[in-house]
């Protein structure tokens, strides 16, 4: 799941008697300001970087800018008959990695023939933990039973072992690249696979976002898990 930055719950200088003083009035004016006179994207964006190292701001930005501009952006297997192994990578492998290996595996049973091995894990996950009560909920409303699944920490080997590294978001593709940048040729946004009118890069982390987003999100990763299922299917009957 993706780190949300919070506000601390005070951060003003107070005298020893707990009262604001001076320093601590004009901080709090200045970050007040700067949140009206700078647009919304930038404050996410400023908040995003502070999740990051400093090595792994570098991988960020330069991606945010290439995409930015028209380049690195999404783009299917080029080759989807050479692969063999698929790997879904999100944080904690608990809500929507899990989820796409299930359907996949789902969409790959009806096809006669195919031979993918499918498998998940996450970037920062407790192993053993089991799938989010709202991911093994909405799961189900699609015909699929989370509640076996157990989280997997991402390894060298499982990288090393995968054709193609399905992630959801720029936290989960710049974490990986940090911890192992020769998977970049095999690392995929999923989202290149949700269909024309999904404009967004990223498929959002539902973890702090409830129910209904764990839904919606799980809608968003049907479709993409299909189309990727089709591609694969027709490179296999070539």
């Amino acid at each position: 799941m993706s780190q949300v930055i919070q506000e601390p719950a005070q951060d003003l200088e107070t005298d020893h008697a707990g009262a604001e003083t001076s320093p601590g009035r004009f901080a709090r004016g200045l970050r007040t300001t700067a949140k009206k006179l700078l647009p919304d994207q930038l404050v996410k964006e400023v908040q995003r970087c502070r999740v990051f190292t400093s090595a792994e701001r570098l991988i960020y930005l330069r991606t945010r800018v290439l995409n930015g501009i028209g380049f690195d952006r999404p783009v299917i297997l080029p080759s989807p008959e050479k692969i063999r192994a698929v790997l879904f990578v999100c944080f904690g492998n608990i809500i929507r990695s899990p989820m796409c290996e299930a359907l996949l595996n789902k969409e790959l049973g009806r096809i006669p023939g195919i031979r993918v091995s499918v498998g998940s894990a996450g970037l920062n996950a407790l192993s053993g933990r089991p799938a989010h009560p709202w991911a093994v909920a909405a799961a189900w409303d699609l015909g699929i039973s989370l509640e076996g699944h157990r989280a997997r920490l991402l390894t060298k080997q499982m990288v090393d072992e995968a054709d193609a590294i399905f992630v959801m978001d720029y936290q989960n593709q710049v974490q990986l690249l940090s911890r192992w940048a020769g998977a970049k040729e095999k690392l995929y946004m999923l989202s290149a696979y949700a269909g024309e009118d999904y404009r967004p890069v990223e498929i959002p982390d539902p973890y702090y976002m409830g129910q209904d987003a764990t839904v919606v999100c799980y809608t968003q990763l049907q479709t993409c898990i299909r189309n990727l299922a089709h591609s694969l299917s027709k490179a296999a009957s070539r």
